[in-house]
This record gives structure tokens, sequence and C-alpha cells, in this order.
């Protein structure tokens, strides 16, 4: 029997069925995640490097070139010995800061030439510092009856020794510019000549060892062993 509303004229035109296939075959799209959010970064430029021999001093370090290993300056130390500590420490070099006053007292040019000796680290420079500085002193007491030109040949080796040990100045930390702190180095020996010197002294005998005290190399002598003489039992 054949379908009456197909057959029929008078129904209109059915709408099409929905295709349930259809839409089952349509995959169905992933969620989009949304984009991530811009992250701006900033990058820090390094400082350009100084011109060499550009040293900038500061009073709570050495440069930063010479400093610690993340950057930051070291710390000044301390001088181990005031400058009018004249009888030293009760330490064991306690004997060597007799000495050190004695030498000070009677023949500042023997005191002098040990210093730069030592500084140096150059065994045998003792006797050339020690006749310059008695060579200056014997001139600056017959011109002006006083040892008023020997400090100003000595108070380099100050400064040198407050650069190696990165040391205070001599006044501490109230100056706070390297051009300023060598004034005050050579003012300190022209005052207190005497008295900087045995300071220097103490300080260098605390950290340097004498060049001509180092340890020689070791030298290593094989001795042969005597005549011996092999044979077999009951011969």
């Amino acid at each position: 029997m054949a379908n009456v509303e197909e057959s029929s004229p008078l129904l209109g035109p059915q709408p099409d069925a929905p295709d349930h296939d259809k839409e089952e075959k349509e995959p169905t799209k992933p969620a989009t995640a949304p984009p991530p959010p811009a992250v701006s970064v900033t990058i820090k430029q390094s400082p350009p490097p100084q011109a060499k021999g550009a040293v900038g001093w500061t009073a709570e370090g050495v440069p930063v070139g010479h400093g610690s290993a993340v950057g930051e300056p070291l710390r000044r130390a301390p001088w181990s010995s005031g400058l009018f500590a004249c009888l030293g420490r009760n330490d064991e070099f306690c004997s060597s800061d007799l000495e050190v006053c004695l030498l000070g007292s009677v023949a500042p040019c023997v005191l002098y030439g040990s210093n730069v000796e030592r500084l140096s680290s150059v065994p045998g420079t003792f006797s050339s510092h020690c006749l310059r500085y008695a060579g200056v002193y014997l001139i600056g007491n017959s011109l002006f009856g006083a040892n008023v030109l020997a400090p100003w040949l000595s108070y380099p080796s100050r400064t040198a020794i407050r650069r190696t040990f990165n040391l205070e100045g001599s006044f501490g930390s109230f100056v706070d510019d390297e051009e300023c702190e060598s004034l005050c180095d050579s003012a300190t020996h022209i005052f207190c000549h005497a008295c900087a010197l045995c300071q220097e002294a103490r300080e260098l005998r605390r950290r340097l060892p004498h060049p001509g005290f180092k340890a020689q190399p070791q030298v290593l002598v094989m001795i042969p062993p005597g005549d011996q003489t092999m044979g077999r039992d009951g011969a």
C-alpha cells in the first residue's frame, strides 16, 4: 500500500528530517585555551668598564674590580696596632715590637730599609734603601737642623702598605678620597715620623715574613747503598 502522505497532493512539502548521522559525524572542536599573558622582561645593562688605570677609592673598601666575587667592595681592615702604640701588643710579636721601637728611635734608616725590603719581598734591597734614607737624613739635619726631608722619602711606603693590605687611612673612615688619604699619609710622616715608621714595621712583621727567611727549596739527596755481595747458601 502506497504511503498516503507521499501520494496526497493536498499536503504541502514537508521539511527534511534532521540529519542525525551528519551531526554525529562532525567532530567536536576542542576548546581553545586563552593566550598566555605577555611577560615583560627588563634587562639591566652593566656599567661600561673603567679605563685601565682608573681607580675609584671609597671609605668602605677597594674598587669593585678588586672586591669580592659578587662585585661588592671589601671593607677596609684596621691597622693591627695604633699609631702611638710604641711598645706594640702583648702577643708573640712582643719582642719584635720592642726591637721596632728601639730602631725607630735610634736608627730610623735601618727600620725604613727593613720595611721597604719586606714590602717588596726582594732580598738584598735593604742596603740601598737604608743608605738613601741616611743620606736624606744627613742633608736635612745639616741644612735645617732637623729631620725634615726624610718624611717625604718614606711616606709613599705607608700608602703602598695601606693599598696592599686594604687598610684604613691615617684618619680612619673620615676621608673617602684617595688623594686626600695620600696627603694624610704624608702629614702623618711629617708630624709623627718615628711613630709612623714603627706602626708600618709592626704591620709588616705581622703580615709578611722577611724575604731572607723564606723557606728554601728542599733538595732530596739519594745515597747509594754500600757494596753488596750475592751468593748461594752453602757455597
